[in-house]
């Protein structure tokens, strides 16, 4: 049987645009939390569970994001739909998945992009997960539409020196809760690699070829709390394909792991808005550093 699903109408901004005039890959997280908490809020069952959407003392935290970008968002007026629904429900987590997407005449979709999220219901005060009450349950399976999960795989971490960052965490980057949102993680694993992949890539022609976020994935393992040091980000070249490349990080506090990512990321022709395959020698680089150990 298949579940509900609901529909979020979300505007965009001109803030959210990056230089290709496109929405920033970034935001797409911002958006899909915007749908989740609408979501929450539109249906909790309760006062209990409407915590989840967000509460004083307890919500949902998430565990991992997974998203798949299939078209540019480009500026508009008008704001974009997200379907939410969820995939799995179990004692102490849920999985939802978002498309973002258009309809244009006849009712075609297009799709912008699809995700998953894995969450925990939390209890901010003895900072501890806890499991959902039966009524939570209740309100979440109605949107159940039963998928198998994919578990990413990751290469082991590579703690090179031309691939650290100093990650300095601003006050507003700190939520009601203490703990940086979620949302900032896509914008700091961003900040890391821009520079880690410009110095990796310095004095290479890339003959006006630029790259897009295909994909991304982040898993969050603990909280990252605002303080006057910086967090190291360690960046690595994992792969390297024939128009693609996939960059892997984490931060890290000393020998303490906070969270990882995975970025699939296309060699992109502003011009002609299509993947490009870039010079031989940027790339021959690019599989120099991914070959590369601590």
């Amino acid at each position: 049987m298949t579940g509900v699903r609901h529909v979020y109408e979300c505007p965009v901004r001109w803030a959210d645009l990056d230089m290709l005039n496109h929405v920033n890959n970034v935001t797409y997280v911002d958006y899909l939390q915007e749908a989740r908490v609408d979501m929450l809020r539109t249906h909790a069952p309760d006062a209990r569970a409407d915590d989840l959407a967000g509460g004083p003392t307890e919500g949902l935290v998430v565990v991992s994001h997974d998203i798949t970008y299939l078209a540019p968002i480009a500026p508009r007026s008008v704001p974009i739909k997200i379907e939410v629904w969820v995939t799995e429900v179990r004692a102490a987590s849920v999985t939802m998945a978002y498309e973002i997407f258009d309809e244009v005449d006849g009712g075609e979709r297009v799709v912008y992009a699809r995700a998953h999220t894995v969450l925990t219901p939390f209890v901010f005060a003895d900072e501890r997960p806890r499991r959902f009450t039966p009524a939570e349950k209740d309100a979440l399976r109605v949107f159940l539409e039963p998928r198998e999960a994919e578990r990413p795989e990751r290469t082991e971490p590579r703690h090179l020196a031309d691939g650290h960052y100093p990650l300095h965490v601003r006050f507003s980057d700190v939520d009601v809760y203490g703990h940086v949102n979620n949302v900032k993680y896509f914008e700091y694993f961003q900040e890391a690699r821009i520079p880690v992949v410009e110095r990796i890539t310095a004095g290479q022609d890339n003959s006006g070829v630029g790259v897009v976020v295909a994909r991304k994935e982040v898993d969050y393992l603990k909280p990252i709390h605002f303080r006057g040091e910086p967090y190291d980000v360690w960046s690595w070249v994992s792969r390297v394909g024939s128009r693609s490349v996939t960059v892997e990080s984490e931060i890290c506090d000393g020998d303490t792991v906070l969270s990882r990512a995975k970025v699939v990321m296309v060699f992109f022709d502003a011009k002609t808005q299509r993947s490009a395959a870039p010079p031989e020698p940027l790339m021959a680089r690019l599989r120099e550093f991914a070959a590369r150990t601590a």
